[in-house]
């Protein structure tokens, strides 16, 4: 590297730019490996170090990458680095805010909104609900994610294209190791501003990881408690996230998993209530995640996916004053109060529900209550 660096400033007579993305990108796949992880520290720490004897040579080095590692795991000989990742002036240096799509790109979006036979008012709104809502400190404009977005536009199809990208496998052990459940995610989540700045490698909680990682967003500021409220920024991260821990939980493979999905979509628009049950409980049969199948949490989490991703509103403990309710299903036409009994009997949750008034909260909603 140093060679290259400094030929390129001898040849130009001008300093040199080092743009690097995804420094961290070897590390990611060993992040939960005690013995690995150190190891390919030192190579990554070795590939950096040339770049403070290159000093004279260069104008300025910016790195991109998803997960914070320390500096003095990596970048100890380098002394200074500034972390612009949540400084106000750079919140849009990284994605597109709609100013710049509407100004730069308003013909793709009309040619957009022809193929999807939509008015560009509509094709916006579309792609704002699904690609828009990222935000890296507050106050913030909002930013598209330019990756989903340029492909939108590209293919004149809105569809999930970040997780197309890649497969983030090392999120699945993080939340193993956090203990953390698909229903925690992307809700009442908080963090200070020194969550975001933890090394990857000393993290005590998920929350750090998750941001840095693009599944979660700041959604707001309480400036009083100095504290972030964090949610999914749009549709394709949360579709794409519950759809992606699907595998994980229940008895289906990545492969059939959409086909799954598909047919439970299929039979409930049908009526096919049955075949519903039946397809729903194939999926307890076995379990490729380590999970202790015994626990009444490993049976919430199934159902908790597949409702997500039916298209359900769905709460996991719902709070009344008598109790917690274990889901509540929301559909356009009726409300379902659930309650889980592992080694009780279908009576026994019922007698709970009618003794404990779990449906007393949604009797004044017009909706039919199951």
């Amino acid at each position: 590297m140093k060679t290259l660096i400094m030929r390129a400033c001898e040849q130009t007579g001008r300093q040199v730019v080092v743009l690097i993305d995804e420094y961290d990108a070897p590390l990611l796949d060993v992040m939960h490996e005690e013995e690995n992880l150190p190891v390919l520290r030192n190579v990554i720490r070795n590939f950096y170090s040339p770049l403070k004897a290159c000093d004279p040579y260069l104008r300025f080095v910016f790195l991109t990458g998803i997960t914070k590692f320390s500096q003095l795991s990596i970048f100890s000989e380098l002394n200074n680095i500034s972390n612009v990742s949540m400084d106000e002036p750079y919140a849009a240096v990284c994605g597109i805010t709609e100013e710049e799509m509407l100004e730069r790109m308003l013909g793709h979006i009309e040619c957009l909104a022809g193929a999807l036979e939509m008015t560009c008012e509509e094709t916006r709104l579309k792609l704002k609900e699904k690609y828009d809502g990222y935000h890296f400190t507050w106050p913030s404009p909002d930013i598209y994610n330019p990756f989903s977005l340029l492909n939108a536009l590209e293919r004149k199809k809105i569809d999930n294209y970040w997780f197309g990208s890649g497969t983030p496998t090392y999120l699945v052990e993080m939340l193993r190791k956090f203990h953390v459940l698909p229903s925690e995610v992307g809700h009442s989540m908080q963090a200070m501003a020194s969550d975001f700045d933890a090394p990857t490698e000393k993290m005590e909680s998920i929350v750090p990881l998750l941001y840095q990682s693009g599944y979660l967003t700041i959604k707001g500021y309480d400036e009083e408690f100095g504290m972030y409220r964090l949610g999914f920024p749009n549709r394709e991260v949360e579709e794409g996230f519950v759809r992606f821990l699907l595998p994980f939980y229940a008895n289906v493979n990545k492969v059939e998993s959409p086909f799954e999905i598909q047919k439970f979509v299929r039979e409930v628009r049908f009526g096919d209530y049955d075949s519903f049950f039946r397809r729903l409980q194939s999926f307890f049969a076995d379990t490729t995640y380590e999970v202790i199948r015994e626990q009444e949490l490993h049976y919430e989490n199934v159902l908790f996916i597949v409702f997500k991703l039916i298209g359900f509103y769905t709460q996991v403990e719902y709070h009344t004053s008598k109790g917690l309710i274990d889901l509540v299903l929301h559909t356009d036409k009726l409300i379902c109060v659930m309650e889980y009994k592992l080694d009780g009997t279908a009576e026994e949750a019922l007698q709970q529900i009618h003794d404990k008034h779990y449906a007393l909260p949604f009797a004044s909603d017009g909706r039919k209550l199951f």
